[in-house]
């Protein structure tokens, strides 16, 4: 089930299920993304919990954040879209009510935390969600806040970006990106396209996701197989080795049973190397034996700019070596 593409003057529900922006620079820059928003036409509803800070290192209880969910879901909105990212959004998953979510289909977008909800909508709604831009990246309509605006209105061909950010120090909470590193994508055993249906998210958030009554993987994958899996993968506090223990978890539950491609993005340990071992080598380890492409560095995760990704999605996935750029194509 693929929600409704927005239209020239959408109305947008502002969510809170993880982080509330109360500190700066996020409160900073969700204001000026929603004056920004409104610039584009947008209607901003804002929800109970975005400027709070109420809960044990969230926005607010996890029923009331659930609570918000189902408000955003019920409402007239075109698109839901989370503030923030966080470390907790796991603790409002036994409060949401899926049916709901499935009898109301809506866009989500959210990013890294958010993947417990782009994740578990897509395989136990089997209704398209998208792992993008948080609501405080619009003050600056560009690089991945762009291509998630402009997928939400229908766009279907992206590219990735020529550079990436390590690092930025300013202390402007309106910066630009600082685009300092040339983006090379390492492919592994990548030799043409691949079409396949999205599937993925912040790797800390899935191995927390498998095993539970919200994991719906399996079946979600069965009724796709003959399509196959393009499954997306970033990490945000991973070491190379964590990486391994979560690699294995998904793995041996079954995850990557009909996987076509893995798609690898940078995390922000990108140069770890606990015990001299390289996240790369990480994945490679635990991903081989599939004897699946896999494309390294692409522009996905935690060191902008990241590519949106419509989880969920027919898409197809093309390296070119030439041009040394990704380019994905949805099919829908």
């Amino acid at each position: 089930m693929k929600p409704k593409f927005l239209n020239d003057n959408p109305k947008i529900y502002l969510v809170a299920p993880s982080f509330g922006c109360v500190t700066e620079p996020y409160q900073t820059r969700l204001k000026a993304s929603i004056e920004r928003l409104k610039m584009e036409g947008a209607d901003i509803i804002e929800g109970e919990n975005i400027w709070k800070a109420l809960g044990k290192v969230s926005s607010n209880t996890p029923e009331l954040r659930a609570k918000e969910i189902h408000d955003a879901f019920l409402s007239d909105a075109d698109l839901v879209l989370s503030v923030g990212g966080g470390e907790v959004m796991c603790e409002i998953l036994p409060y949401i009510d899926f049916e709901l979510i499935k009898r109301n289909p809506k866009w989500f977008v959210g990013f890294s935390d958010n993947t417990n909800l782009t994740y578990t909508i897509t395989t136990i709604c089997d209704m398209e969600s998208i792992y993008g831009t948080n609501a405080p990246s619009y003050y600056n309509l560009d690089y991945n806040a762009l291509d998630t605006w402009e997928m939400l209105h229908g766009k279907k061909e992206f590219k990735g970006y020529k550079k990436w950010q390590l690092e930025n120090n300013s202390k402007n909470p309106l910066v630009t990106l600082n685009l300092r590193k040339r983006t090379i994508i390492k492919p592994y055993n990548y030799e043409s396209k691949v079409t396949g249906r999205f599937l993925g998210g912040c790797l800390d958030c899935l191995a927390t996701i498998c095993g539970t009554k919200f994991d719906h993987t399996k079946e979600y994958i069965n009724r796709h197989k003959d399509e196959g899996i393009i499954f997306f993968m970033e990490c945000c506090d991973l070491t190379s080795i964590s990486l391994r223990r979560a690699l294995f978890q998904l793995k041996n539950a079954g995850w990557f049973d009909h996987v076509s491609m893995f798609l690898i993005g940078r995390s922000l340990n990108y140069y770890d190397k606990s015990f001299g071992v390289s996240m790369e080598e990480s994945y490679i380890d635990m991903l081989k034996d599939f004897n699946k492409p896999i494309l390294f560095n692409i522009d996905l995760g935690h060191l902008p700019p990241s590519m949106p990704i419509r989880t969920g999605a027919l898409a197809t996935v093309e390296y070119n070596k030439d041009k040394k750029n990704i380019f994905i194509t949805y099919k829908d």
